[in-house]
């Protein structure tokens, strides 16, 4: 019989925004444990470039959850240790013709109504902001809020963050079932290990969060969407900022299940230059695909010439956490009460992942939240799946 120790909340998922949970559920009073069946930042959080990007989001909730968390990004920066490599670089989108600009521009103009700063740049301006650009390009918009993080230092550091104020991290450990009361309220989670008693626990499993919401009754439509990111050499400084081609928008839009690719190019820190972006529907294969891989270096190479001399010392794929409707799940679940979602940001998470823990933090302890959460309540999801309770246990 496993001993149950009693905490206020349990966070399931130590990527970012299970991390983000925590840290902001910790600072509120809350006794907090982080349980996750791999490592800090095994999944989605691993294996991504580390976005916090407003240049792609339409006018929306989205995008007002995205700059309220690149205001919380800019705090946090101030209070972690460096080495999670937040840079407030600025983001770069570039069109290859009249078409894609003017298109370009529309999208702009809607996101500068909503607060977003932005600034076209014409075809000479290119080349001053950004010198091994291709020639030839129509003109592009640059968005200055855009930034960067190594989201897998971000997240243990804000887990190490959370410890401080007296989290606990149980990693190694996969959540086998989250017990209910007969009512059918949440009253725990058991691990291989261990019983934890709570009344309240985040689903922060990213792209198997669906699996998470069965084990306490409920449904969330989460699917893995693959992409694959290509790792340089290490580099003198070639890239000042995130840059990439218009398609990237529409991409980030699609729900097409469907191989997509769209160049986006940057440095780091360390000297590697990161290339993605591609997205496709194939489930959890993890397998290389060589057209992918083949599409975005000619990508990359198409906006920067220069990269073709350059090696590509490895390649990873990761799966983002895809809902039907490309906006988080965030809030109390609508039939099992003491379960919250944090989960579905599909891209997006590492830059969502402050607003999306703050928020959650909020409505636990019953306080205000600083944006309008309404738009990513999980009832949308589990209402049209007809999901019910489970029995409890």
């Amino acid at each position: 019989m496993l001993k149950g120790e009693s905490v206020d909340l349990v966070v399931i998922g130590a990527g970012v925004v299970g991390a983000a949970c925590a840290y902001y559920a910790a600072e509120a009073g809350l006794s907090v444990a982080v349980v996750d069946r791999g490592p800090v930042a095994g999944g989605t959080s691993g294996s991504g470039e580390g976005n916090l990007l407003v240049s792609d989001k339409e006018p929306g909730p989205e995008l007002e959850l995205a700059r309220a968390s690149l205001r919380l990004w800019n705090q946090l920066a101030q209070v972690l240790p460096s080495d999670i490599e937040f840079e407030a670089k600025g983001g770069l989108v570039v069109a290859e013709g009249g078409e894609q600009l003017a298109s370009l521009r529309e999208f702009a103009a809607a996101q500068a109504r909503s607060g977003v700063a932005v600034e076209e740049v014409g075809p000479g301006g290119l080349h001053d902001r950004e010198p091994h650009l291709a020639p030839g390009l129509a003109g592009g918009f640059h968005y200055p809020e855009d930034a960067q993080v190594q989201p897998a230092r971000a997240a243990a550091r804000l887990l190490e963050a959370a410890g401080r104020a007296g989290a606990r991290l149980f990693l190694g450990e996969e959540v086998t079932a989250v017990t209910t009361t007969p009512e059918g309220r949440v009253s725990g989670v058991r691990t291989a290990r261990r019983r934890l008693l709570t009344g309240a626990v985040v689903n922060a499993a990213g792209t198997w969060a669906d699996r998470v919401a069965e084990l306490a009754g409920s449904h969330l439509p989460v699917q893995p969407r693959r992409g694959f990111v290509l790792v340089t050499e290490p580099l003198p400084p070639l890239i000042r900022h995130k840059v990439y081609a218009a398609g990237y928008v529409a991409d980030v839009a699609s729900g097409d299940a469907e191989l997509q690719t769209s160049p986006v190019v940057e440095g780091t820190p360390a000297g590697p230059v990161l290339i993605g972006a591609s997205r496709e529907r194939v489930g959890f294969d993890r397998r290389i695909s060589a057209e992918a891989v083949r599409r975005l270096a000619a990508g990359a190479t198409g906006l920067f010439p220069v990269l073709a001399q350059m090696r590509i010392l490895r390649v990873y794929c990761g799966f983002r956490p895809y809902l039907p409707d490309h906006l988080p799940a965030i809030g109390p679940d609508s039939y099992v009460p003491g379960l919250y979602h944090a989960c579905g940001h599909e891209g997006a998470g590492i830059g969502l992942a402050p607003a999306t823990g703050l928020a959650i933090a909020r409505q636990l302890t019953g306080a205000a939240t600083d944006v309008d959460v309404g738009p990513f309540d999980p009832g949308r999801l589990t209402e049209a799946a007809g999901a019910r309770p489970g029995r409890g246990s």
